[in-house]
């Protein structure tokens, strides 16, 4: 069953809207608090979060562009604004859907239906802070572009980002790039660290590669703080 979270603070807009949802055979989780919005979608992952923008604390407008930093989950925005330059604010900062108050309830889970399937099969995505991955072809996804990395590079960032921030060690790359720990030629590693490093630095990603003295390497955020 697919998982919607509803952040929606007027209460009878919330109920209702999750009712549709209910009755459509979603399962649906309604956030009522609103400190902390971006932090407990993460810690959720819906399938698809319902958003409005006229929220407490924080603006629709602030948990979409955090949202999409930091995650692949897809966001329906359903708001009472109407201006065609919030429409644009929403989809510029990353939103995959737009609807406006008061709507029909065909209409919305039409929309609904179409994010989710738009979605469908990306469970081969792996997501880092503003890209994502395609573990599959090495495409990567990034600043609304792009790339497909050379083979080894792309070996190697699945590697990272299967790590997190934690160390990797040559044997483990060189797992990755050769299938053998057997010999482990640390000048062609680094050459295809080098030049994963390279593309990364072309493409904008804030993200550092650094050798771990002794041990491997690891990727850590910008400002290469953790």
């Amino acid at each position: 069953m697919k998982r919607i979270a509803v952040v929606e603070d007027e209460l009878f807009m919330r109920e209702e809207l999750s009712d549709i949802l209910r009755k459509a055979g979603y399962e649906v989780t309604e956030i009522t608090d609103f400190n902390c919005v971006t932090d407990l979608l993460l810690t959720l992952s819906p399938d698809l979060v319902l958003l409005d923008l006229n929220l407490p604390f924080m603006s629709g407008f602030q948990i979409c562009r955090e949202m999409k930093q930091k995650s692949a989950i897809p966001i329906l925005v359903l708001t009472s604004r109407d201006q065609m330059r919030d429409e644009l604010h929403a989809l510029e900062l990353g939103a995959d859907e737009y609807l406006t108050k008061p709507c029909r309830k065909e209409r919305l889970l039409a929309r609904v239906s179409n994010v989710m399937k738009r979605y469908e099969g990306r469970s081969n995505l792996l997501e880092g802070p503003g890209f994502l991955l395609d573990r599959q072809t090495y495409t990567l996804y990034i600043h609304n572009r792009s790339v497909v990395l050379a083979k080894n590079q792309g070996k190697l960032l699945e590697v990272f980002l299967n790590h997190g921030y934690e160390v990797v060690s040559k044997e483990e790359l060189c797992l990755a790039i050769w299938g053998t720990t057997e010999y482990i030629d640390e000048n062609a590693l680094q050459v295809n660290l080098t030049r994963l490093k390279k593309t990364m630095a072309n493409l904008g990603m804030s993200q550092q590669i650094v050798p771990v003295r002794g041990i491997g390497y690891r990727l850590l955020p910008e400002g290469g703080i953790i």
